[in-house]
């Protein structure tokens, strides 16, 4: 808990740690460099020392980013006539949509400033939807957003049942015969409070039932290895293929003929 409440304080004691032991070779470094500025008359202006990169890969390869990218890939190779996206990370997902497409994005939060190629509706998917959002797209996206409904993590009222308003909501966005694109951690089935919720992959799945079918199923794994084409049907959905706190990525189609 304690290390929870430093983390959100901007504190963090293993990169404070790195930093301490960084210090050293900063100033050796910063003296060398100096030195030559000096010799070669260029200004030297405010220091901003960076500490932990010498060691660094060049980027986080994680689970949001493989995760971005394969639904991405999704839909470009789809080519809807409309996107809408609910409540996925503006800086992740929706800014590899938005190189390639327009995309309507709902949040319950408001978004900083204007973004390229994105159009922007603040709504609460556990309300009721509007008369015109009813079906009105025949492709829908909702990555690792769903776990957070109910929990008060993003000012959204507390309701135990929250996800599941929140996928009633989701269905009832996308157009017959449509599409939605849905994420969520899968492992053992809890709450981890207030951070987010972790179904069983069976539970998972299992939301889409009649009316409903899953075309594509993907696993993150707790290594933050990427598995395509996942048979979402076989034995190991029972042990969660193998996840404590994986990530499962499905695409599942609304039948042209269905209800929500």
């Amino acid at each position: 808990m304690i290390r929870s409440i430093l983390r959100n304080a901007g504190i963090r004691p293993d990169a404070l740690r790195a930093s301490l032991a960084g210090w050293r070779r900063y100033l050796s470094d910063r003296s060398v460099i100096r030195a030559a500025a000096r010799d070669a008359g260029i200004p030297w202006g405010r220091e901003l020392p960076i500490l932990t990169e010498w060691n660094e890969s060049s980027g986080n390869l994680g689970a949001y980013f493989l995760q971005d990218q394969l639904v991405a890939r999704w839909i470009h190779d789809d080519q809807p006539l409309r996107h809408v996206d609910v409540g996925s990370r503006l800086d992740g997902f929706i800014g590899h949509l938005s190189v390639f497409r327009e995309v309507d994005v709902i949040d319950i939060r408001p978004q900083p400033r204007p973004v390229h190629h994105v159009r922007f509706h603040q709504l609460d998917l556990m309300d009721e939807l509007p008369g015109e959002w009813l079906g009105c797209t025949p492709s829908l996206s909702c990555l690792h957003t769903i776990e957070h409904f109910g929990l008060g993590r993003y000012g959204d009222p507390l309701d135990i049942s929250g996800h599941l308003k929140g996928l009633e909501r989701l269905k009832q966005l996308v157009a017959p015969g449509g599409i939605l694109y849905l994420s969520t951690p899968i492992g053992p089935e809890r709450i981890e409070f207030n951070a987010h919720r972790v179904f069983a992959a069976q539970t998972f799945t299992g939301w889409f039932g009649e009316g409903w079918s899953i075309e594509r199923f993907a696993v993150i794994d707790d290594e933050e290895v990427l598995h395509e084409e996942v048979d979402w049907r076989s034995p190991q959905a029972a042990t969660h293929f193998g996840c404590q706190l994986g990530v499962g990525i499905l695409a599942a189609r609304r039948n042209p003929s269905s209800t929500p």
